[in-house]
């Protein structure tokens, strides 16, 4: 017998053993007793009553909370606390003149009403404000920090008057932005779906540029596991490249979070990634030019891949020679066509006739186009061993 069934049981028994008392008991002392039968037959329906919600008032309750308290933030989880306590003093310190009250007995029950009502809207002013209460406390204690430094500045170096300026002009700066700078600044990104299934955010965290702590919302993980179940294969393929990303990413050196924080009332993914973004004043990582523009018009940090790997390609100058290997005709006459490791097209003037092998080249001109760089070569062979071709410009 499975606890659950031994609990319904025990749950039936004691119910129904207690309607059968209290029923028995009224019974002797009633001017019409009932049968023992009809007694017998309530004590049963209070007793199978009973087993029916069990469940419904001790594990399913128990289960919801569990899970929103695993679900919150520890942040919301202390002002909840700090509001709980905080709306109980006030409804203690109305509950003294309350009670007076003999109108209708309002003294009796007014202020339980009272104390639940402040304790609800302690805890939901203390979690919605929380951010608010935050910068007000930090920036009382770093004015107050900064005017001990000040203090202390002056007593000890009051004879050197620039040095003094510079520092109080130092502590000024830090009482204005201090605050603001604390509750700003975060170590840790939210990592976008469209990152994790790219890949090269775990080749990035294996070089030691990425510090802060890589946050991975539950939602974002729902939406990989629902791509890799995906019926189109594409979409099933990319979700699993994506979940084997994530085991990169956790093997690695960069600390890496599962979040069961949610965005409530925000269906969208990406909505719910500028929302939670904007509640920690943190970054997110993404490669959705969607979301980082939507990201930018709310004030939120957004750290683009493909914008890094677009700054971190080698800049090439007219004259600089290089290995290129010729994989593909151009579209002029005489072109051959190679890449560089990060997809930067070459055009080698004359290099049709070098198709299938690796040259040196010398770079002539580099095109910044919207769709990336274009750089043109020509080989680097005596002007005889090169067969005359068309150009396409000056050089």
């Amino acid at each position: 017998m499975s606890r659950r069934l031994a609990a319904r049981m025990a749950a039936f028994l004691v119910v129904a053993a207690i309607a059968a008392v209290v029923g028995f008991s009224i019974n002797n002392n009633s001017k019409a007793p009932w049968p023992w039968e009809v007694l017998v037959g309530i004590a049963i329906i209070c007793g199978v009553i009973a087993f029916i919600i069990l469940p419904y008032v001790t594990t399913i309750p128990y289960r919801w909370v569990r899970d929103q308290i695993r679900k919150a933030e520890v942040s919301d989880l202390v002002a909840g606390s700090i509001g709980l306590v905080s709306g109980l003093i006030i409804a203690a310190l109305l509950a003294i003149p309350l009670s007076q009250l003999s109108f209708f007995q309002l003294g009796r029950w007014l202020p339980t009403i009272v104390a639940v009502l402040c304790a609800y809207l302690g805890i939901t002013i203390a979690v919605l404000r929380k951010e608010d209460f935050t910068r007000l406390t930090s920036s009382a204690f770093a004015g107050r920090a900064a005017r001990r430094a000040n203090r202390e500045e002056r007593e000890g170096d009051g004879d050197d008057h620039d040095e003094h300026e510079e520092r109080e002009e130092k502590t000024r700066l830090r009482e204005r932005f201090g605050a603001r700078n604390k509750a700003r600044n975060s170590d840790k990104i939210l990592v976008d779906t469209s990152a994790i299934i790219d890949g090269r955010i775990a080749d990035i965290s294996q070089t030691g540029f990425i510090t802060s702590t890589l946050v991975v919302p539950r939602f974002v993980l729902e939406e990989l596991q629902h791509i890799a179940d995906s019926a189109d294969g594409l979409k099933r393929n990319r979700g699993r490249r994506g979940l084997e990303i994530l085991q990169r990413l956790k093997d690695s050196h960069v600390p890496i979070e599962i979040s069961d924080a949610d965005a409530e009332n925000t269906p969208e993914v990406d909505a719910k990634l500028v929302k939670l973004a904007r509640q920690w004043h943190c970054s997110i990582i993404t490669n959705d030019f969607n979301l980082n523009r939507v990201a930018e018009l709310q004030g939120v940090k957004v750290l683009n891949i493909n914008e890094l790997a677009h700054a971190v390609k080698p800049i090439l100058l007219p004259g600089e020679e290089m290995q290129v290997a010729i994989m593909q005709d151009g579209k002029e006459n005489g072109q051959g066509v190679g890449y560089l490791d990060d997809g930067t097209m070459i055009v080698v003037e004359g290099g049709k006739s070098y198709m299938g092998s690796t040259i040196e080249v010398t770079v002539t001109r580099v095109l910044q186009t919207v769709a990336g760089r274009m750089i043109f070569a020509h080989p680097k062979q005596p002007a005889s061993n090169v067969a005359p071709v068309r150009r396409t410009g000056t050089a």
